[in-house]
Formats: C-alpha cells, sequence, structure tokens
C-alpha cells in the first residue's frame, strides 16, 4: 500500500502528513489559501526531515474516526479537504507553540511607525474594518487574521496577509461571512490601498473593536485580567477545543495541548498584557474606532 508524505511548515514549526492508501496524489490540501489565512506564511514540500508523521490518514479504513495517540493524530477513512484544513492549522499551531511561535488571533496595522494590534478575542466584531479604516490614513497591514508572536520577546515576528478567504472549502463553510465585500462596500465604497509590512515589529498598542450600527462610542481601557483573559483566548483560538470536525458523524478535534504548555501559554499572556496599553472601543463605524485610536495614541505619546 502506497504512502504519500507531505511536510507543511511556518517559519521553524514543521508538520508531517503521512497519507496511506487512497488514490494517487501530488499534494494533501488542493488549495493552502485556509492555512496562510489562519496561519500565515505556510509552506509546503515533500522533502522529508522529521523521523515520524505528524497525522497518519489511513485512507481506506472503512470507519471515519479521529484520535490522538502518542504524539500522533490518526484519521480513518475519507474525510473533506475543508475539515482537513481545520486538523491541519490546529496540529501546525501545536508544533509552533513547541518552538516558542504563539500565534494570535488578530490583525495589526503599523501606523505612524507604531504597531497597533486588534485583538479578536472571543468576539469578532470589526478588526478587518478598523484595519482597512488604518490603511486610509496610511497605514501598512502587518497581519490580517493571525499574528505570530515569538515567547521570548513578545516581538511580532510575521503574519497572515490575506484580508479575506474568497474560497472556503467544504468543512469550513461559514453563513456570516458571505457578503464581506458588501461590508466593504459599505463603509469604504471600495477597498483602499493596502501596502504591506513584512518586517518584525513591537506591537505599542493594542485594540479591541466593536463595530455595531447601534453602538454609542465608548473607549475603555482594560485591567489585567480582561487583557490577560483576551490574549488568552486569541491563543486558545486556534487549539480546536471547539472545533466540531464533521457534524454528520459528531467528531471533535481531540486534545492535542498539554498542561504543561497551557500554563507556559497563560504565563506569556500575562506578561504580555502587562506590557503594553489595552483598550475596548465600541462604535458604529471603524471610522469612530480609529478617530479614537488616534486620539489615543496622541494620549499615549505614539505619534
Amino acid at each position: 500500500m502506497s504512502t504519500f508524505t507531505e511536510q507543511i511548515s511556518s517559519n521553524k514549526a514543521v508538520l508531517r502528513f503521512d497519507v496511506v492508501g487512497g488514490p494517487a496524489r501530488t499534494q494533501v490540501a488542493e488549495d493552502m489559501s485556509f492555512l496562510n489565512y489562519r496561519l500565515g506564511a505556510v509552506e509546503v514540500s515533500h522533502k522529508v526531515t522529521k523521523e515520524k508523521p505528524d497525522i497518519i490518514w489511513n485512507y481506506d479504513a472503512p470507519v471515519k474516526s479521529i484520535c490522538y495517540e502518542g504524539g500522533q493524530l490518526i484519521l480513518d477513512s475519507f474525510w473533506e479537504e475543508g475539515e482537513l484544513n481545520k486538523i491541519m492549522v490546529t496540529m501546525l499551531a501545536n508544533e509552533m507553540d513547541k518552538c516558542g511561535l504563539h500565534p494570535f488571533h488578530s490583525s495589526s496595522v503599523i501606523y505612524k511607525g507604531h504597531g497597533i494590534l486588534l485583538v479578536g478575542g472571543e468576539n469578532n466584531h470589526g478588526k478587518s474594518m478598523t484595519q482597512l479604516e488604518g490603511c486610509k490614513r496610511g497605514a501598512e497591514i502587518f497581519s490580517t487574521e493571525t499574528t505570530v508572536m515569538d515567547h521570548e520577546t513578545g516581538i511580532a515576528l510575521y503574519g497572515s496577509k490575506n484580508i479575506y478567504v474568497r474560497k472556503r472549502a467544504k468543512g469550513t463553510e461559514r453563513s456570516d461571512l458571505a457578503d464581506q465585500d458588501e461590508g466593504v462596500k459599505m463603509f469604504f465604497g471600495g477597498e483602499p490601498e493596502m501596502p504591506m509590512c513584512y518586517d518584525p515589529k513591537q506591537m505599542d498598542l493594542a485594540i479591541m473593536p466593536c463595530i455595531d450600527g447601534w453602538f454609542k462610542t465608548d473607549v475603555k481601557q482594560m485591567g489585567q485580567f480582561e487583557a490577560s483573559y483576551q490574549s488568552y483566548h486569541s491563543m486558545m483560538n486556534f487549539f480546536g477545543l471547539n472545533q466540531l470536525l464533521c457534524g454528520q458523524y459528531g467528531l471533535a478535534m481531540p486534545i492535542v495541548d498539554t498542561d504543561e504548555r497551557r500554563q507556559e501559554r497563560a504565563a506569556f499572556c500575562a506578561k504580555y498584557a502587562a506590557g503594553r496599553p489595552y483598550f475596548m472601543i465600541r462604535a458604529k463605524t471603524p471610522q469612530l474606532v480609529f478617530d479614537e485610536i488616534d486620539k489615543l495614541m496622541e494620549q499615549l505619546g505614539l505619534n
């Protein structure tokens, strides 16, 4: 029985994926846009450097199942591409975490020479639209969906550069993201220019934007607990603990994390949140959110 092997990497983190049996193939996933959207700078190679696989897919097994044993994820039977995408995101994020690379659910811009982190947190209410408003005011995009932080220094090393996922494979469908272009048209008329920044940057200010047509503009600085909590939530977003992989068979993502690394991650969040001011900004439009960012930067001497 033939085995197809592929390695997927992000920076120094490497994930080996072995497919046992099934049809001839040249790659595990036909479209890598979802992985790049979620993790940024993902590369695929067929040169094997890891001694044993992190994922084993027994394609011809009769019953669909998933389990995590001895540091390996075992898949049986047929899995949709979208399901595989979500599995690979969690498993590669797990390898990144082991290497001291923390994927952080967030957008970020470089504005007036300073890094501004737009935190996703437990809600997702406007980081992309706030980022686009930043671009209208001369900001560069550093990351769109994910910012990868260095464990030791807290510096943002790199990030995803796709504002949206234009195509979602079966298993990653989202009806609430179907009209992203309409949102851009409503707020901006059309997409602004989006220059990119590729050099590592320190994020000097963290903002959690909340955009809703009913919100009265309100700015509140987060305390230590709330800033750490939202940071931790943004980091745990990648570990799949809330992921239902297959609704038809009721299969969820297994736990691939460890208690030791969870505690190290929590300590990182506490240190990171203490190292920069965090604010929540509620407003009706991204323009009003960024007006408040401009005011905060002036108050904090970030101009």
